[in-house]
């Protein structure tokens, strides 16, 4: 696995643009454009980060789309035009809605795009939240727990390296139907998105990586102790990868407000209180950085890769 939990600690971004909720979407952000998607995914090319992610939401219900918005780009179509753009820089899912389609369909988009990339897919799932996205596809909306624990084990073995890949669940089977492309990777990471009960004894018992929802620094602690508890109570031996969400950051002094959240200052200080989160057994951190223009977030990005990360294993 490119980002392991004995090596320092990896950082990488959810990108800017493809998905434009309230919560933390820049405003900037609304007239940006395909190109300016390129420059960030250069900037984190070039700045070291470990990788860029992408949201998936087929459609917005208009009682949501005030707080999401309906700015939701398709993360295969979004990761694969990116992969072409750079050379190192891993691609995930953060998180890809499974349940919303048949395991052999997400297979299919997730191998092709782990080939054309030669090898640089991350596979993020989750449950997914809003019922109207799956009542419209005709998806199982109250059963999507069962649903995404299924379709993790049938993605395990669609994604594996036989041309002919075979499953039987109680949801999904298939054998005898042939997919190439097979993914570049000998076996595709899959990380488990979500902090709820439920989530954390998932990522546990079948994910490769945790990828939490927000939780806060004071929560983390409790929430990786029962991560690995219910990982060696599973009997899995492999390791996991542990992530965590940071607060919004700025590299320097911002001279504008950038809200009482975001962690800001100098190169040393961001470093140092970044570092707690190795020390309570985090191994990726997912950064943002506060901006009022594309310029500012590549800018920021790279005096991020120069200045700050090579102070986060000190």
């Amino acid at each position: 696995m490119p980002i392991s939990p004995d090596g320092p600690l990896s950082y990488g971004m959810q990108l800017p643009v493809q998905s434009q909720s309230a919560i933390y979407a820049e405003p900037w952000e609304a007239a940006a454009t395909p190109a300016d998607l390129v420059r960030v995914a250069r900037a984190a090319d070039r700045a070291g980060f470990a990788y860029i992610a992408g949201c998936d939401h087929v459609a917005i219900p208009r009682r949501l789309a005030a707080g999401m918005s309906t700015v939701w780009y398709d993360p295969v179509a979004t990761l694969s035009f990116l992969a072409g753009v750079t050379e190192r820089v891993l691609l995930m899912s953060h998180v890809a809605v499974v349940g919303l389609r048949h395991p052999l369909i997400t297979a299919k988009q997730y191998a092709t795009l782990d080939h054309l990339s030669g090898g640089r897919l991350i596979l993020g799932v989750g449950a997914g939240h809003v019922r109207e996205e799956f009542e419209a596809v005709g998806a199982d909306f109250d059963g999507r727990g069962g649903v995404l624990d299924e379709s993790i084990d049938a993605l395990r073995a669609a994604l594996g390296p036989e041309e002919y890949p075979e499953f039987a669940g109680e949801r999904f089977a298939f054998s005898g139907l042939g997919q190439l492309p097979r993914p570049a990777q000998e076996r595709v990471p899959v990380w488990v998105g979500g902090s709820s009960p439920a989530a954390v004894r998932r990522a546990a018992v079948r994910g490769d990586g945790w990828l939490p929802q927000g939780d806060p620094r004071d929560r983390l602690p409790a929430q990786i102790a029962r991560l690995h508890a219910l990982r060696e109570e599973a009997g899995v031996e492999a390791p996991i990868v542990v992530g965590a969400i940071t607060e919004p950051l700025y590299v320097g002094e911002p001279g504008w407000p950038v809200g009482r959240r975001t962690l800001a200052g100098k190169p040393e200080e961001l470093a140092g209180s970044l570092r707690e989160y190795a020390a309570i057994g985090v191994h990726q951190i997912q950064v943002r950085f506060r901006s009022r223009s594309v310029d500012e977030l590549t800018d920021q990005m790279a005096a991020f890769g120069a200045d700050v990360a090579p102070r986060l294993g000190r």
